[in-house]
């Protein structure tokens, strides 16, 4: 038998011509076939998992999306850097540019990959004080980040700016009609259609009847019959089809693999689906037993399918592509939308067999569906090694042999043996992140949480998956032990730009 340190050495395998990161948005570990849930039928999901190693024991950084995807592409905790939060739909840039630090597609193109990025972004545009300017090219964009192409949505679907946006500039803008954006609270443009400001009566003839807002916070600008977050005028011939988003990115994906041919590439595919507002196209409708939400998951799939054909096409065969299916973060059901998705997924847990889910620090929140694909080099299975997607950073730039500058990607560890099923431990300990201010340590199984109001709670994961018998009473100086690493770990490499819950 080969020593795993030896099997794991990256001058051993040969590049793949293709390395793809399919990232979906609000999946719960529980919410597609693969996983174990037969109300919504994902083929094409069901297939990559039945090639590849499916893992029960992967995580996000977070339990939201901006900060799980600063910390994938820059290998280092989001919650080190002060404010980091959801961003609001015309936020600055908050990934380094070209210069200041190594990321991710800038590592791969110095492996001599052709990068993109195409899909939900979500980690801000610009920079500088000035309100970003929609209607001329925006810089710093994922140009500067290391992508040598992009066509993304700005934030998330239920954020204007509601427009495509590729390689730094909006599809489809007309100089005649400027577009204006704005998240001022109480602000209003001119004649601006907001959700806020009509009647039940004037709402029926302007929404579409699972476009309607749930909270104050959706109920703004309504744009293709669906209220937002945020005001925008403008812009009317560059505003996306919310049916349309998933082929829009789906097509502009297969374009870039197209033209691509023949070369290596890395690709950051990042499906809209299954975040809010969830409006599938008519093809998906009633395709799940789970209602919209289901629909949107199969719409996911079908996402996924194309993109892998379109790989095909351009003739990167399997044995030569590297595959990593994962979600950003845990799932929610209803959120911010009357949907009909509550009565429609009652029963289901999407995050089974776990609690909690997006916004948490319980296992559903960050634990993710995780299938990493390369036939002939990965062998189909399952593992239960503990990784995390902060560690692709390095991990990714062994398999390739890109060198990381000294005191850059620190968060992140070479995890690539247990990528690729060589490794069946993976870490040996993983710091889980809400989208607030506090922190969760696993160490092993074992799981160690805030007490709301104070005090510390611990789980034993593996025995307890959904977190409800606290151990805290009975294991006191493991509750020491772990508290004082997760002290540790907040000073390590530039320490934390947040107050975290649970220091008193």
């Amino acid at each position: 038998m080969v020593p795993l340190a030896l099997a794991a050495q990256p001058q051993k395998l040969k590049k793949p011509r293709a390395i793809v990161i399919f990232y979906a948005d609000d999946l719960g570990y529980h919410d597609t076939s693969a996983y174990g849930c037969d109300k919504v039928p994902c083929p094409n999901l069901d297939r990559l998992a039945s090639q590849g190693l499916v893992f029960s024991d992967a995580h996000s950084v977070s339990s939201v999306c901006t900060p799980s995807r600063y910390s994938l592409l820059t290998g280092t905790y989001a919650w080190r850097r002060q404010g980091m939060g959801i961003l609001p739909g015309d936020a600055k840039l908050i990934l380094p540019v070209k210069g200041e630090a190594l990321t991710l597609p800038a590592l791969m193109q110095r492996a001599g990959y052709r990068t993109a990025a195409m899909g939900k972004w979500h980690l801000g545009l610009g920079r500088g004080k000035q309100p970003t300017d929609w209607n001329k090219p925006v810089s710093p964009s994922p140009r500067e980040v290391g992508f040598d192409e992009s066509f993304i949505m700005a934030a998330t679907g239920d954020r204007v700016p509601c427009v495509f946006i590729r390689n730094g500039e909006v599809v489809g803008g007309d100089p005649a009609d400027p577009i204006r954006v704005n998240y001022e609270p109480n602000f209003r443009f001119p004649g601006e259609l907001v959700a806020a400001d009509l009647s039940p009566a004037e709402l029926n003839k302007v929404m579409k009847p699972w476009g309607r807002s749930a909270d104050k916070q959706h109920d703004k600008t309504i744009i293709d019959g669906i209220s937002r977050i945020g005001h925008m005028q403008g812009g009317a011939k560059a505003l996306w089809k919310d049916q349309d988003i998933a082929d829009s990115i789906n097509r502009a994906a297969a374009d870039f693999i197209r033209r691509s041919a023949g070369k290596p590439i890395f690709l950051y595919f990042c499906t809209n689906d299954i975040h809010v507002p969830r409006d599938p196209h008519p093809r998906h409708r009633g395709k799940s037993q789970l209602g919209i939400r289901g629909d949107v998951t199969v719409q996911m799939d079908d996402s996924l399918g194309a993109v892998r054909a379109a790989l095909a096409k351009a003739g990167y065969k399997p044995e030569e592509t590297l595959f990593i299916f994962t979600s950003d973060n845990g799932p929610v059901i209803s959120d911010g939308y009357l949907d009909g998705a509550q009565k429609e997924c009652e029963g289901h847990n999407p995050a089974a067999p776990f609690s909690g889910g997006k916004y948490t620090l319980r296992e559903g929140g960050t634990r993710m569906p995780f299938i990493v694909s390369w036939p002939g080099v990965v062998k189909p299975g399952e593992s239960k090694a503990l990784i995390s997607q902060v560690d692709l950073a390095r991990s990714l730039a062994a398999l390739v042999g890109a060198k990381i500058p000294e005191g850059q990607m620190l968060d992140s560890e070479n995890q690539l043996a247990a990528l690729l099923g060589r490794d069946a431990q993976g870490r040996k300990e993983l710091v889980e992140h809400n989208w607030g201010t506090t922190l969760a340590l696993r160490s092993g199984s074992m799981k160690l949480m805030p007490r709301k109001g104070g005090g510390w709670e611990l789980y034993d994961v593996e025995a307890d998956p959904a977190e409800e018998h606290d151990l805290s009473a009975q294991q006191p100086q493991v509750v020491k032990k772990m508290q004082q690493r997760i002290r540790e770990i907040k000073a390590q490499n530039g320490g934390t730009g947040l107050p975290m819950w649970g220091d008193k």
